[in-house]
């Protein structure tokens, strides 16, 4: 899942960040409502993470902008006014969550997973299949029964590549899916995550190289 956090205080902006990037998530940060604007019209996320109380163009007026313009995006607002009135608004103005400030990391997460499966065709949050079996949830990963340890990296890949029931994903789809901002668009990163995923998953090979194309899971 590729989120985009709006805060305009730093230090919280970055801890969201560094907590949803430990949960596997690509994770891109801006502290006003105008590059906020500008960061969506240059990348596809999944979700943003919406304060409501911004400086240069108001949190307010960056959600009705998302609903009306990015429909597919989700907007989870974040924000410190909590109260009736203040929540009611924000589901008007087109935000799809709602959690007011002081929060709950883990409860964030859980909303934000809940987010995504709206972005995609409906499907039980834990996928399986050819005998592999991913919880996004507990971030387990099993093949025929047995735990399979992976970075959070090569979860997230291997996450997006089931995610396709069988469809090949392009390696600059995967970039932009799991990757931040920073990535190099050059990298070998991806090279390198898909075939130390493939080692880790073991026998048979189960994430397929289509030439020209990108890659698919399935045998």
């Amino acid at each position: 899942m590729r989120v985009l956090v709006v805060e305009d205080e730093p230090y919280l902006a970055d801890a969201i960040a560094d907590g949803l990037r430990r949960e596997t998530m690509a994770v891109d940060v801006v502290y006003d409502g105008e590059v906020a604007l500008e960061a969506v019209l240059d990348a596809r996320y999944d979700v943003v993470v919406l304060d409501r109380d911004l400086p240069g163009v108001h949190g307010d007026d960056v959600c009705a902008r998302l609903a009306a313009e990015h429909p597919a995006t989700r907007v989870l607002m974040l924000t410190a006014a909590g109260a009736l009135d203040d929540r009611v608004t924000g589901f008007e103005l087109g935000a799809d969550d709602y959690l007011p400030k002081p929060f709950e990391f883990r409860e964030l997460v859980a909303r934000l997973r809940a987010l995504e499966r709206r972005t995609q065709p409906a499907r039980p949050p834990v996928i399986e299949a050819h005998g592999v079996r991913l919880d996004p949830f507990r971030r387990e990963v099993h093949r025929s029964d047995q735990p399979v340890q992976l970075s959070r990296k090569e979860f997230a890949v291997l996450q997006i590549l089931m995610s396709d029931d069988g469809g090949v994903v392009s390696a600059e789809s995967l970039l932009e899916r799991a990757w931040d901002a920073n990535a190099d668009p050059f990298t070998n990163s991806i090279r390198v995550t898909v075939s130390t995923l493939r080692r880790r998953l073991g026998d048979p090979q189960l994430i397929q190289t289509v030439t020209g194309a990108g890659y698919r899971f399935g045998t």
